[in-house]
């Protein structure tokens, strides 16, 4: 890559950790909200729940927004927001205004996410690695989150929760370099006849595929350290491990995707990885003891490795809407996997926890179906292949 291109992405994927950090601390000061605060599970999940859903689902209307007009102002103003309303959630006097700024840091996430995505699409110029770099930014932030939280209540409890705006104020000052550094847009990117024209019907079966995983992910993040506690006869640090090595195998596996999709084409790999995906959620759930651990990390990289692929390949199925693309693959169809998560606690109240997570078994191959006949769509300005056509492996772009 280029200098001014590795500059850009760097400093892309540093302000993406500093604005997911707070994706993941909301999640993560749900046990001092009930331990100084008495609040109920019910109560506690509203906070998480204003957060994420709301986010979620805002997102895809960001998208469209960036789709009209340029507005990298938008990126240090969206972090310095998802920050804030964090930061003043342990502080503030009552349930009804905890909910408004916890729902405020959501609006800022969601705003982040469609024009960074577009900035890092720009900046990378073809190369699905420095994508994958972007991509690795976000994982890592909300992989760190519980970390912060734990030592800023370690100094003062909720009443410590301002300290927790210092990554945004560093994410803004990194988002305002690397517009700097990238350069502004003079409009909506790939706007015009040369973007080509959307496929709708490629995006559609592209976002269903990426349901399917995000149900998969979220129901093993909540449930994966219990069930490695049951199937190893461990104790609390059995289960820790397991969500460590959950998390912590998407720092590679993203990275991973982006070099494999250069080399061998994103579709190709995709395609791959939701097959790995299935085996390993297989032994995941049916695997007694140690080995448990491996199917664990080969389920972490199935479900990472195909990551910033999904985002890149939703852009260029809608390349007169980026942004749409972006906010649904990062924002909309994550929601389901956080909706779905209630419905697998239920299932295994009624049954048993292992009973519960078969059924995450069938969700990547279902996904891999979506995915059969999807053809590797056309970059902006290139020939391609023609709509409809499943080619496999298109010439790579170098990093």
């Amino acid at each position: 890559m280029s200098t001014k291109r590795n500059r850009a992405i760097t400093l892309l994927s540093l302000g993406h950790a500093c604005v997911d950090v707070y994706q993941g601390a909301v999640a993560a000061l749900v046990p001092y909200f009930v331990a100084e605060r008495a609040y109920s599970y019910a109560a506690a999940s509203g906070v998480v729940l204003a957060a994420s859903l709301l986010s979620s689902v805002v997102q895809p209307l960001f998208g469209a927004l960036t789709d009209r007009r340029s507005m990298p102002w938008l990126l240090p103003l969206s972090a310095l927001t998802g920050g804030a309303g964090v930061a003043l959630s342990g502080v503030m006097g009552s349930y009804a205004l905890t909910l408004a700024v916890v729902a405020g840091s959501g609006i800022g996430v969601a705003a982040y996410h469609p024009e960074a995505a577009r900035a890092a699409r720009d900046a990378a110029h073809g190369s699905h690695t420095a994508m994958g770099w972007f991509s690795l930014g976000g994982n890592v932030g909300f992989a760190l989150a519980p970390l912060l939280v734990a030592s800023v209540m370690a100094t003062g409890g909720l009443g410590a929760s301002p300290l927790l705006a210092v990554p945004a104020v560093v994410g803004a000052a990194l988002c305002a370099a690397a517009v700097r550094s990238a350069g502004s847009r003079g409009g909506a990117a790939d706007s015009g006849e040369d973007a080509g024209r959307d496929d709708w019907g490629s995006f559609l079966r592209l976002s269903g595929a990426v349901v399917c995983r995000s149900i998969v992910f979220v129901g093993l993040s909540a449930f994966v350290a219990l069930h490695v506690r049951q199937r190893t006869g461990g104790g609390d640090v059995a289960g820790t491990a397991a969500l460590c090595v959950l998390y912590l195998g998407g720092a590679v596996g993203t990275v991973a995707g982006g070099r494999l999709a250069d080399r061998y084409g994103r579709l190709a790999v995709v395609r791959h990885a939701y097959v790995l995906t299935v085996l390993a959620v297989a032994g995941v759930v049916l695997v007694p003891g140690p080995p448990v651990y491996l199917f664990v990390a080969l389920t972490s990289a199935g479900l990472y490795v195909p990551f910033s692929l999904h985002v890149t390949l939703g852009q260029d199925y809608l390349p007169r809407r980026v942004g749409t693309a972006s906010g649904v693959t990062l924002g909309l169809t994550v929601s389901v996997g956080g909706l779905a998560a209630p419905a697998v606690g239920a299932l295994a109240d009624a049954t048993s926890l292992q009973t519960a997570l078969l059924p995450l078994i069938a969700l990547p191959a279902l996904g891999r179906l979506l995915l059969s006949g999807l053809r590797e769509p056309t970059p902006p300005g290139g020939p391609g292949p023609a709509p409809g056509s499943s080619d496999r492996r298109p010439r790579a772009k170098s990093a």
